[in-house]
């Protein structure tokens, strides 16, 4: 099996372009390969298959083998990695995934994405055995819990797995630990069926949503959403999102089953 590494500030997949290879990604292999001891090591791995509406379709395969509806990293990697197999691939179209059809636009090793609509649960309590929690509950095709608060990395770590098998969310959840401080916002996102990454661009955009809906952030020019890997902008406001960061190759690779 063929398949290219890469990362968006420092979220990392590996992506198998189904043009490319037959190969069948059961959850066990995907589970393989994305182990960091016996396999390539990634997040997740990113199938690329062709599509009726698209230039391309992406299917996020999270590290656990579980199936995501949407991975803004991973999209920019998708888009990145379709620039350098084809040159003449256009500098804007779209990709299927499984939050819709979404537009893309390259911008020098930059990419951006319009992310659409984010769509609004509301506020939700939950009780924990360390005590209470209030955030807020969205949705950008995948769903997403944002807490404002100070947070450190070890927050992320302790709570990050209590909530995302909360029984609020019966489908798990990402959840986001935002810290804002003089308008600027520092993340660190527990990705359902990942764990603590680098970055995480839904997570980001949920954050930067969420922080327009409680009237935290203002929306004229859009946020600077700082990650452990990095920076991604987020724009548009809650109904009309766009994110836009780098999105690089790292190696390419065979696969051999053994």
């Amino acid at each position: 099996m063929w398949f290219a590494k890469y990362q968006g500030l420092g979220n990392d997949f590996v992506l198998v372009d189904r043009l490319k290879t037959d190969v069948v990604l059961t959850p066990t292999l995907v589970r393989r390969i994305c182990d960091r001891r016996f396999g390539v090591g990634a997040d997740g791995v990113l199938e690329i298959l062709s599509s009726d509406t698209s230039l391309a379709r992406m299917v996020v395969h999270n590290a656990d083998g579980s199936i995501a509806e949407m991975c803004g990293n991973g999209l920019r990697c998708v888009a990145r990695y379709l620039a350098l197999r084809e040159p003449t691939t256009p500098i804007q179209y779209s990709i299927e995934t499984g939050a819709g059809d979404l537009p893309v636009h390259h911008v020098g090793t930059d990419v951006a994405v319009e992310m659409g609509a984010i769509v609004d649960h509301g506020q939700r309590s939950l009780e924990l055995a360390t005590g209470p929690l209030n955030g807020h509950f969205v949705s950008l095709g995948n769903p997403h819990y944002v807490l404002y608060g100070q947070w450190t990395r070890d927050d992320a770590i302790r709570l990050g797995p209590m909530i995302e098998r909360h029984p609020s969310f019966p489908n798990g959840v990402n959840v986001s630990f935002a810290t804002l401080n003089e308008g600027v916002v520092d993340l660190f996102v527990w990705e359902r069926g990942c764990g603590l990454t680098q970055a995480c661009g839904t997570g980001a955009c949920a954050t930067a949503a969420v922080g327009w809906l409680e009237e935290r952030l203002d929306k004229a020019d859009g946020i600077d959403i700082n990650l452990p890997g990095g920076t991604l902008r987020i724009a548009g406001g809650p109904h009309a999102l766009t994110m836009q960061g780098p999105a690089e190759h790292v190696f390419v690779g065979e696969w051999i089953a053994t």
